[in-house]
């Protein structure tokens, strides 16, 4: 179904941006959260509620000075008007609501379209789905310009933004209106609209100076054969990525599950409970094979990435994760098709199904994990799994990748890493899990250590029985470690004795 999901007046500003509004006050913070947008008329009663985005149409200068304190005792999150003054701000801080000012030349109906399509998103189970201005902001991020989607209608449904300059067409489009005629004219001639609609190539549009148009590239999204719409991308300042036709290309079949959603289609969780469905054996994988359009009788692979660094604010923490998985679904998707993406846990898990026999699959990891962490400016691990003969083997994939993560996750040095890079580790930690879940088998002598004797026996351990270096490591003499061993009631010449020990203690 279609629902309105609660986001903040931060997340607002920074999906519309300068070019539509800007923030005059906001006297109760950003973090405020927006429900709903609706329209204030100076010529009908107030009709607002708690957390309501008021777009005042119609209201200039004084005669918006009751429309904002009726908001404010609504408890209305923000409002927005055409043309601020230091009476109408002084208004809005006395009644506690946010002021916004709107760009004079933006049309009402246009940034109201807007603003509902940040806040409506299709849901499954009262959990929101993806937004198409994060999914453009990165799509921006992988290609380096600047990005607009829209409909078929040429309509902008989202945009990313941005610090460099735009263009004539591009700030027209943004506004809701359209471009200048010579150059659409121009786009119509050379077919660039036909090939939008029919091909899923990348087109590539040369800069008119003379315009005032700058460089771009563009991509039709395609549900099957119909059309849902096309993504733009213009070049900044800088030129575009190497890699920004590959990612544009990956970015369309990631929003072709988003526009369809506007269709009252629920297919981008669709995909995503496949996959979950696959892994936890749920659903066969014949039948997962079908919906995606997957061989299952080719191998396939399973990588998991994760998130590091979460030990700071969780609500930051989780905006991270969801930017980290929208990288990954436009970059699988450019490598297959059928790919398929899932978040759980907090891990992201990505199905690559249809592999050849030398498919690169730790190349492409590591590139996902370079972007992720350059753009997150946060640690990255991923883990790859073997690829397995069949579908049906995706969850041995699954299994093997987790286990390399959960060894990784003891050195976040790692970025990447397949078995063959980690299995000690992961031998060792599946040691440890049995251990953890299985007290009784542990010795107790080693579990009653005080953390001074068990850090001694540990490092006298690690050094292979050489006092020496383990006293050097623990910055104590030779004798003071040779004397805390001798506290320690264990046979410490029985190899088996010292092999338990060295366990245990790594589970401290």
């Amino acid at each position: 179904m279609y629902d309105r999901t609660v986001m903040s007046l931060r997340h607002i500003l920074i999906a519309l941006g300068d070019p539509l509004v800007s923030l005059q006050v906001a006297p109760n913070g950003l973090e405020v959260d927006v429900r709903d947008v609706v329209i204030m008329d100076p010529d009908d009663p107030p009709d607002v509620a708690v957390g309501d985005l008021a777009l005042l149409i119609g209201a200039r200068g004084r005669a918006a000075l009751p429309l904002i304190r009726a908001a404010g005792r609504a408890r209305a999150a923000a409002v927005a008007v055409k043309e601020s003054t230091q009476a109408l701000e002084q208004a809005a801080v006395d009644a506690g609501v946010a002021l916004l000012e709107v760009r004079p030349e933006v049309r009402w109906a246009h940034l109201e379209s807007l603003a509902r399509g940040v806040l409506t998103t299709t849901t499954d189970d009262g959990e929101v789905l993806g937004d198409l201005f994060a999914l453009a902001q990165t799509i921006a991020t992988l290609t380096g310009g600047i990005v607009s989607i829209e409909d078929t209608a040429s309509r902008v449904l989202a945009y990313s933004r941005s610090s460099d300059e735009v263009d004539e067409l591009r700030r027209l489009s943004i506004l809701g209106r359209q471009g200048p005629e010579p150059y659409l004219k121009m786009l119509r001639e050379w077919g660039v609209y036909n090939l939008l609609r029919s091909s899923e190539e990348v087109v590539r549009i040369d800069e008119r100076p003379e315009l005032g148009i700058r460089r771009r590239i563009a991509v039709g999204i395609h549900a099957g054969s119909q059309p849902l719409g096309a993504i733009w991308v213009q070049e900044g300042d800088q030129p575009l990525t190497e890699q920004a036709e590959r990612a544009l290309l990956g970015a369309a079949r990631v929003t072709a599950p988003h526009l369809i959603q506007q269709r009252n289609q629920p297919a981008s969780r669709f995909r995503e409970n496949l996959l979950a469905a696959l892994l936890t054996g749920r659903m066969d994988a014949a039948t997962v094979a079908g919906q995606i359009g997957a061989d299952p009788s080719k191998p396939c692979a399973v990588v998991v990435f994760a998130l590091r660094g979460g030990e700071g604010d969780r609500s930051e923490h989780e905006l991270r994760r969801a930017e980290m998985t929208g990288l990954i679904s436009v970059h699988a998707a450019a490598y297959r098709r059928s790919a398929l993406v899932s978040e759980s846990g907090g891990r992201t898990y990505v199905l690559l199904p249809d592999l050849a026999p030398n498919a690169q699959l730790l190349s492409l990891t590591k590139e996902i994990v370079t972007t992720a962490r350059r753009h997150l400016h946060t640690s990255v691990q991923a883990a790859v799994g073997s690829a397995v003969s069949t579908l049906d083997d995706a969850q041995v994939s699954r299994q093997e990748a987790e286990r390399v993560l959960d060894a990784m996750a003891r050195d976040l040095d790692a970025e990447v890493a397949t078995l063959a890079d980690v299995r000690s580790q992961v031998l060792v930690s599946e040691i440890l899990a049995l251990l953890q879940d299985n007290p009784r088998i542990r010795d107790p002598r080693i579990d009653a250590l005080d953390p001074e004797l068990a850090k001694s026996l540990l490092a006298y351990l690690d050094a292979l029985g050489d006092v020496r270096a383990a006293a050097d490591r623990l910055h104590v003499h030779p004798n003071t470690l040779r004397y805390r061993l001798k506290r320690i009631d264990l046979d410490l010449d029985d190899p088996l004795v010292r092999l338990i020990a060295q366990l245990q203690l790594r589970m401290r």
